[in-house]
């Protein structure tokens, strides 16, 4: 063990023993549940990916984007079945897979969007986000994600226009 290695250890066990007098069970891991179950997810969709052929993952790739959907509550499902269907009509170029276990949409295999529930981790409205490989540079400075509580003809349209701008 480097010393390196062993003072972040002991620092690690002096939080731990120093945090919440009479509040043991409050300890800091640096990640919570949900983003350890998202990097759990992430794990075993890369090892699916390295089983199979681009062919297959293609067409697994939808069923598995939809399977994924079809588990959300109600209105984040509504969500994200209509963030799916504008996708695929706006940029049909893009492949749906699965992404730290949220419906995502790549090219040559990388995220451009994707589509976080507000189930995911814990939060008071869905996301549809956009990586860096998105092409939505505006100026210097632009939103990479936006909230969502629901879907107007308006919303929809716009979402469709920033999709086709993305993939471009």
């Amino acid at each position: 063990m480097t010393n390196t290695q062993r003072t972040a250890k002991s620092t690690t066990k002096s939080v731990k023993s120093t945090t919440g007098a009479g509040t043991a069970d409050k300890t800091y891991d640096g990640f919570t549940e949900e983003e350890r179950g998202a990097m759990k997810e992430r794990a075993k969709e890369l090892k699916a990916s390295s089983r199979r052929g681009s062919r297959t993952a293609k067409a697994d790739g939808d069923s598995e984007v939809r399977a994924k959907i079809a588990e959300m509550p109600e209105a984040d499902r509504a969500l994200a079945e209509r963030i799916h269907d504008i996708v695929r009509t706006s940029a049909p170029d893009l492949a749906p897979k699965l992404w730290y276990g949220m419906p995502a949409y790549a090219r040559d295999g990388k995220v451009v969007c994707f589509f976080q529930s507000a189930q995911k981790f814990k939060s008071r409205y869905a996301t549809l986000g956009f990586s860096d490989l998105a092409k939505l540079d505006d100026g210097t400075m632009w939103p990479s994600a936006y909230a969502l509580t629901e879907l107007t003809p308006d919303d929809e349209a716009r979402i469709g226009g920033l999709i086709k701008r993305a993939a471009g």
